[in-house]
């Protein structure tokens, strides 16, 4: 423990040292107090940073000991039942206390942000009701709020979480805690919102597992826990896509903050983000070595060179966090010209006026979702590497289908489209609809969770969990079941609809860029759930009759045209305040475009319905061939064995059925057959009475000359009976 102490102490100095030195060289340690306006003073000066740098410090250390108890560790399958081993619970158990002190340090944080921000002295904030106003009133107070609520749950709940599900849902729960601050900051000012907000997001997203996790993979190198190799490795294949996300992120971070490269070098902000980008080179440098010579010593159970290399990659990382809050800290330079208001709120200049050529050829990046799109499709590309390279098959439609989805995603959201929706509602309801009712149709019909299961190989280490077995957890949890139930997902699909646009959530969103890329998640999320539960091709807990789904598809899709009919009878716009500020001249009204955006709604949802009808008809006919074939498949199998099968006794009982009914037609036919013959006889006797006699004669020689031959059976007289009775006629006219 001494060397993790020491370890620890060399970290936080060096935090602590680049900290001082970047305020000192951005300006941020002495900045000019203008004559009129209030200063907190140096204690708030010095105290804010600090914090954030504790808070950043503990966040990523938190998130690094359930990495490590969830992850990173694996599971002991004593029993033949997985659990969290010794090790794991020790970090599940040490992120309670780290958890605590995050808290902490964003509650201190909170303080100094308010007395930064009103400039006052903490002691004035502490003790009147500037801090609650402060917290109900500006973004960044309800962030950190967030945070240190979202921490106290982790703090608390790691103390008695003992399942690997808890324990990840734990995780989860503090990435989450990782992101309302940097998506409340000043990059959600900056001029380009998508890319400063988005690529910040990621920036500490990816930061926190890559620092947290080293910290706790050189503790456990340090104090000789077991199962070292294991815990290296897999944090190897982690870190290098965090080291990749970072440096994405980060590039996009200086180029949002600093479009003139000149800036690097004239400017307080470029030299403190150049000295970044120096060490983040010598951060790969550090991984590098590793994978070279430290990783392969593991094998060979030679852990001290990582132990040593891993704790002097901790210090440079976490100076590098010093750093990173100080650049925080210093203001970039100035935009050349000056933003009007509608530049402001939109992040871009207002466009021109709508052209179709202007919508295909005005494209704008949205950092987020050019992100999503290259991973998602690059995971499926992966998988369909990997199916290759093992010689298996993948239906070529699947494939075409997932790429039409993600093709819908960068029309809506890269082309001029994109320019024009925050100003239009008429273009904001196109984006809605096809994000919401036809990209997740192409989505889930390329059934990208059957290509990872069948891709991902499953964990190395008997009874262990792989990526493999939590999708596989995932599906069969009973959260997935709720989701997946037919009314549930068509109440998420209807009613968010309805409750975002007409209540204050959707002007909110669309005041908000992080509001906005959340309110586009929601539509895509809950559209996919939808179609997932109608025409999904991946594995889901339940799965509906075809009849159903044609039930749920008609029950559901009129929801959307009474939504565009609600809309084009709107007395009043919606949204009004945010439509009216970034109102274009050259546009109609306010209230004639959103009466176009509830037309577009009302003759939009005929698409994706005939769409889903096909796709629920060919899945149909496709099943039933399956089936088919697959009973077919079982009665050769059981006839090669000379055994009898279901398919076969059903058929032996319908050939059955068939002879029976074959023999009572036949029955059937012969006893009308002689029920017609009597009749006719009778009617022939009545309608000539002078030959009744010789009728009676002749009926009579013949029965007489029946008893003499010896013809007693009754086969045989009924047979003599018909023949007399048929003669009857020809007697009459020998007569």
């Amino acid at each position: 423990m001494v060397q993790v102490t020491r370890a620890a102490a060399i970290a936080t100095a060096a935090a602590a040292g680049t900290l001082a030195v970047a305020l000192i060289v951005g300006g941020a340690a002495s900045e000019e107090v203008i004559p009129g306006l209030a200063d907190a003073g140096e204690f708030t000066r010095w105290g804010l940073p600090a914090a954030r740098v504790v808070m950043d410090l503990t966040a990523a250390l938190t998130v690094g000991a359930l990495l490590a108890a969830t992850l990173l560790l694996p599971l002991d399958v004593t029993g033949g039942k997985g659990r969290l081993s010794g090790d794991a619970t020790a970090y599940l158990r040490a992120s309670s206390w780290l958890a605590a002190g995050w808290a902490a340090a964003a509650a201190a944080t909170l303080v100094f942000t308010v007395s930064d921000v009103l400039g006052e002295p903490v002691d004035l904030i502490l003790t009147g009701d500037r801090l609650s106003g402060y917290v109900g009133d500006l973004p960044q107070g309800t962030a950190l709020l967030l945070v240190i609520l979202m921490a106290v749950v982790v703090a608390l709940l790691a103390r008695t979480t003992a399942t690997p599900g808890g324990a990840l849902a734990l995780l989860a729960l503090a990435g989450i805690a990782l992101l309302p601050p940097p998506l409340t900051g000043h990059a959600a000012s900056a001029a380009n919102h998508s890319v400063a907000v988005t690529g910040l997001a990621l920036h500490v997203a990816a930061v926190a597992p890559w620092v947290g996790g080293l910290a706790m993979l050189g503790r456990h190198a340090l104090t000789g826990g077991g199962r070292l190799e294991v815990m290296a490795d897999r944090y190897s294949r982690m870190a290098l896509w965090c080291y990749v996300a970072v440096g994405v992120s980060g590039i996009a971070n200086v180029v949002s903050r600093l479009p003139d490269p000149a800036d690097l070098v004239t400017s307080d902000y470029g030299r403190l983000a150049l000295g970044k980008i120096v060490l983040f080179g010598v951060l790969g440098w550090f991984g590098w070595w590793h994978r070279r010579r430290t990783l392969p010593a593991l094998a060979d159970r030679r852990p001290h060179a990582f132990a040593r290399l891993a704790s002097v990659e901790v210090a440079v990382m976490a100076a590098v966090m010093g750093l990173a809050v100080a650049l925080a800290r210093t203001a970039p330079p100035a935009p050349a010209l000056e933003e009007d208001a509608v530049q402001v709120l939109l992040g871009y200049p207002m466009p021109p006026q709508i052209t179709l050529g202007n919508v295909v050829t005005l494209w704008k990046l949205d950092f987020f979702f050019a992100l999503l799109v290259v991973v998602l499709g690059g995971l499926y590309l992966a998988g369909l590497a990997r199916l290759r390279s093992r010689g298996d098959r993948w239906p070529i439609g699947r494939t075409v289908a997932w790429f039409i989805g993600l093709l819908t995603i960068v029309l809506v959201t890269q082309s001029g489209l994109s320019r024009y929706a925050p100003v239009l509602f008429s273009m904001h309801m196109v984006q809605h609809m096809t994000l919401g009712m036809l990209t997740p149709i192409f989505l889930v019909l390329g059934a990208p969770v059957t290509l990872a299961l069948r891709a991902l190989r499953p964990a190395r280490i008997r009874g262990d969990r792989g990526p493999r077995e939590w999708i596989t957890i995932l599906l069969h949890s009973r959260y997935v079941s709720v989701l997946t139930h037919p009314v549930v997902a068509a109440a998420i699909f209807v009613v968010s609809m309805f409750a975002l646009y007409f209540t204050p959530l959707f002007q909110n969103a669309m005041r908000n860029h992080l509001g906005h890329i959340a309110m586009e998640v929601h539509f895509l999320a809950a559209g996919t759930l939808f179609f997932w539960v109608l025409i999904g091709v991946d594995p889901a807990p339940r799965r509906l009759p075809h009849v159903a789904k044609l039930v749920v598809l008609f029950a559901t899709m009129p929801f959307h045209a009474f939504f565009g009919i609600a809309l084009m009878n709107l007395g009043e716009p919606i949204a009004d305040g945010w439509y009216r500020a970034v109102h274009p001249q050259w546009a109609t009204s306010v209230l004639t475009d959103q009466h176009t955006g509830g037309a577009i709604a009302w003759g939009f949802g005929e698409i994706p319905t005939i769409i889903v009808l096909v796709a629920l008809v060919g899945q149909w006919f496709l099943d039933d061939e399956r089936t088919a074939r697959r009973k077919d498949r079982q009665a050769d199998r059981a006839a090669a064995r000379h055994e009898n099968d279901e398919l076969a006794e059903y058929n032996a009982r319908l050939a059955a059925l068939a002879r029976h009914d074959e023999q009572t037609e036949a029955e059937r036919a012969a006893a009308k057959k002689t029920a017609g013959k009597k009749t006719a006889a009778k009617k022939a006797g009545s309608g000539k009475p002078g030959t009744a006699g010789t009728a009676e004669k002749t009926g009579t020689a013949e029965k007489s000359d029946a008893q003499k031959s010896g013809a007693a059976e009754k086969a045989g007289s009924a047979g003599a009976a018909d023949e007399a009775e048929g003669a009857e006629p020809v007697g009459e006219d020998a007569t």
